[in-house]
Parts: C-alpha cells; sequence; structure tokens
C-alpha cells in the first residue's frame, strides 16, 4: 500500500513540474508572436506615414506651380485688355488704310503692267508676254529674243527690249526686281556650263548686267536667280513646249515694308 502511494505521489509530482514547465513557454512564445506582428504593423504604418507625406509634398509644389501659372495667366490677360483698348472705329478706319494701301499697290503694280506693254509693244507675242501674277508684274522674255542656243550672251534685239524695259524700271520707285533664268529639261554640258543650273544662272546675271551696268537700274534692287528645268510653263514632250520653258523672266513687286509696319502697329 506504502508503495502504490509512493509511486501515485511521485507521478503527481512529474505531472506538476511538466505542467509548470510548459505554462510560461507558450506564454513566451505567444508574446514574441505578438511583438513580431506590432513591429511589422509599426514598419507599414511608417512605410505609409512617408507615403502620406510625400504625397502631400507632391500637392504642395502643384499648388505652387498653379499659383504661378494662374499669375502669369492673370499677366496675360491684363496685357490683352490693355492692347485691345482700340475702339471698334480705331479697328475699322486701320482696317481702311490697309484696304487702301492694298488696293493703292495694285493700282501701281497695274498701271505698270501698262507702261511696259506700251513700252515693248513691237515685239512679238512669242518674244515676249506682260502679265500680273500673285501682285507681281511678270515680264516673261523668250530665248528667242535673247539668246543663241546654250549661250548666255545676250543677242542685240534682246539688248535693246531691255533697255527700253529699264527706261520704265528707272522711272519706277518702290518696286524690287528679281530675275530668274529658265531652261528645258534637255542636258547641257559644254566647256562653259556644267549643266541647266548654270546655264539659267549665267543668262539671269547677264542680264541683269545689262539693266545696272548699262543702263543704270539701281543694284540694290535687283536679284539674280537661275531655276533650271524645273519651273517649265509647259510640257517637255514636244518642240514647242520645250521651246516655251526656255525663257528669262523679269519680276516686279511693290515694296511691302510700309504694309508691314502697319499690320505690326
Amino acid at each position: 500500500m506504502k508503495k502504490t502511494n509512493y509511486v501515485l505521489t511521485f507521478s503527481t509530482l512529474i505531472l506538476c513540474v511538466l505542467l509548470t514547465s510548459c505554462g510560461p513557454g507558450k506564454k513566451l512564445v505567444a508574446s514574441r508572436a505578438r511583438v513580431d506582428q506590432l513591429q511589422k504593423d509599426s514598419s507599414d504604418t511608417h512605410t505609409q506615414l512617408n507615403a502620406c507625406i510625400g504625397l502631400v509634398e507632391n500637392l504642395r509644389v502643384e499648388k505652387s506651380t498653379l499659383q504661378n501659372e494662374n499669375a502669369l495667366v492673370s499677366n496675360d490677360l491684363k496685357s490683352l485688355s490693355s492692347s485691345s483698348k482700340m475702339t471698334i472705329a480705331d479697328q475699322a478706319n486701320r482696317l481702311k488704310t490697309l484696304q487702301n494701301m492694298i488696293q493703292a499697290q495694285k493700282d501701281v503694280m497695274s498701271k505698270l503692267k501698262n507702261t511696259i506693254s506700251d513700252a515693248l509693244m513691237k515685239y512679238k507675242t512669242d518674244q515676249l508676254s506682260v502679265s500680273i501674277k500673285d501682285g507681281s508684274v511678270y515680264v516673261s522674255l523668250q530665248e528667242k529674243l535673247l539668246f543663241k542656243s546654250g549661250s548666255d550672251v545676250v543677242d542685240p534685239a534682246g539688248v535693246a527690249a531691255l533697255k527700253s524695259l529699264a527706261v520704265v524700271l528707272n522711272n519706277t520707285k518702290d518696286i524690287n526686281v528679281m530675275i530668274e533664268g529658265h531652261t528645258d529639261n534637255v542636258p547641257i554640258k559644254t566647256k562653259f556650263f556644267r549643266d541647266n543650273w548654270d546655264l539659267s544662272a549665267a543668262r539671269a546675271t547677264a542680264i541683269v548686267r545689262i539693266l545696272t551696268i548699262d543702263n543704270g537700274f539701281d543694284p540694290l534692287r535687283i536679284t539674280a536667280s537661275g531655276r533650271s528645268e524645273f519651273r517649265p510653263l509647259k510640257a517637255n514632250d514636244s518642240v514647242e513646249g520645250r521651246a516655251g520653258n526656255r525663257r528669262t523672266e523679269v519680276i516686279l513687286s511693290p515694296d511691302l515694308n510700309e504694309l508691314y509696319k502697319l499690320l505690326n502697329q
């Protein structure tokens, strides 16, 4: 009986020890898990807080930018308001002035065309023509009047025509002159000209020399250019078409400086 009681008592003691040792271990594990979770939650909270701080800073910058843009727009509106104080009557007067200047230039160019046509009336239509295009007067001189084939030396008949034209030009103010040489599409290559570009530019320059050096036209008001074959009037698939494209054009344009000044006011 004693032995039985002893075994029972010993077993009870062992059980108590085991229970006592297991209890605190589980609580410790649970506490550590809780601490880890709290640390993770804290880290996540700091991350979210930093993101919010960054968002607030971005909003502050955007607000500052919008304020600056609003200030610029406000200044632009003030400037526009100041510049638009011209009354309707003022605007109407300005428009009328522009229309009068444009009409006056049209009248000048129309009169110039008629004067040149009269000065060159003895020449046939297959030698030269005078027309108005895009507000400028075009005097188109055919190759047969000015040059021999492949040459930039002006024939006597052409020199005479240019002299008559120079008289009109010297008596006309406020115009600028462009001399454009044109060829057909037949290639040329000689000891004088590498190609049609050379020939067209040389012919334009020859006419500029006659108008300025020989007839006293102001060289500050004249320009020479070569167009080669690239501005044809007709198709180059026939003898007549190619002949019509071999020409030199004297283009007379009005001086638009005063008109530009008025537009910029």
